[in-house]
């Protein structure tokens, strides 16, 4: 993302930083896995904004990184982090154009109403063999809502399911505007390091 980008987006959470702070995503609730007593599991919230998924999902019991380009963003889920008294967060300004994943590192990853296309092979190699992605976002049936977006950053149909088509698929949905689609990243064949393999 350019300059631009980031004074465009920083624009757009000034004036809702003021406002209610947004509640998690629904989708969150129904597919997210508890954490194993004793256990530690990391989770990715890409393109994050406010945080609200990344701080739920820290309530949960999840170690969470927050990656969003905008600074305003940002600093409103500083502050909400600090009056819910969470310390097992942490927040990354980062242009998510020079996004660089650490491959098999994340137990969960959720991304909502975000679309680079060429993020999604460093998504799928950043969650660790029997990990979670959690995805939901805007489809091309968005220009009947808002006709001026940019179909770039739209999914076509049945799109993201087949960027995932050798993962477990949990949900796949395209209700009018949006896409859903949870998925579970399968086992690599030969026998994975114990730390590396999931056991929910």
């Amino acid at each position: 993302m350019s300059a631009q980008d980031r004074v465009r987006w920083d624009g757009i959470y000034r004036n809702l930083h003021l406002g209610r702070y947004p509640p998690p995503d629904p989708l969150l609730f129904e597919f997210t896995p508890p954490v194993p007593e004793g256990k530690t599991r990391l989770a990715l919230d890409l393109a994050g904004g406010m945080g609200q998924n990344g701080l739920w999902l820290a309530t949960q019991g999840y170690t969470v990184d927050v990656m969003d380009i905008s600074r305003i963003a940002l600093t409103r889920a500083r502050a909400e982090m600090a009056m819910r008294n969470l310390r097992n967060v942490n927040l990354l300004q980062i242009d998510l154009d020079e996004l660089d994943l650490e491959d098999d590192n994340y137990d969960l990853i959720c991304v909502f109403r975000y679309l680079k296309r060429s993020a999604i092979p460093k998504i799928k190699a950043a969650i660790a063999p029997g990990g979670r992605l959690i995805y939901e976002t805007f489809n091309v049936r968005y220009l009947e809502v808002v006709p001026e977006f940019n179909p770039d950053f739209l999914l076509h149909g049945g799109e993201l399911a087949v960027a995932f088509d050798t993962w477990k698929v949990l949900r796949e949905s395209e209700e009018k505007h949006l896409t859903q689609l949870v998925a579970i990243r399968p086992m690599r064949e030969q026998s994975p390091s114990p730390s590396n393999v999931l056991d929910w």
